[in-house]
């Protein structure tokens, strides 16, 4: 029975909570899924039978859909407060006749924190 709930609910949760952090220090869904893959597939050998191979799988596709819902949804959250601190900047351009400011703020923030990253 211990096993049961291991297999179905703690590591699950924590297989979800460790995607979320990893994807957003790594920010790649295949490299977490490869991770929690090596790891299980570790564990399967070392600790469980090879019945244990069909949970590593499962985990493996999980760390992976959890860390590409994770990197959608952060990248999605970082285009919306871009857009918003942006969008004052392109209005002062509009009025203005500064040659400096462009309008397409929002790739050239995306640009400068991947290069900082």
């Amino acid at each position: 029975m211990t096993n049961i709930l291991l297999l179905f609910f703690a590591i699950p949760i924590a297989i979800i909570i460790l995607s979320i952090i990893f994807e957003t220090i790594i920010n790649c869904p295949i490299k977490i899924a490869g991770i929690v893959f090596a790891i299980f597939l570790i564990v399967t050998f070392a600790a469980f039978d090879e019945t244990f191979l069909i949970f590593t799988i499962l985990y493996t596709i999980l760390a992976f859909i959890v860390a590409w819902i994770t990197k959608q949804w952060t990248n999605n959250q970082s285009d919306c407060q871009e857009e918003s601190n942006c969008s004052d900047d392109s209005n002062d351009s509009t009025n203005s006749n500064n040659t400096n400011n462009t309008n397409n703020c929002r790739c050239g923030c995306n640009n400068a924190r991947r290069r900082l990253l």
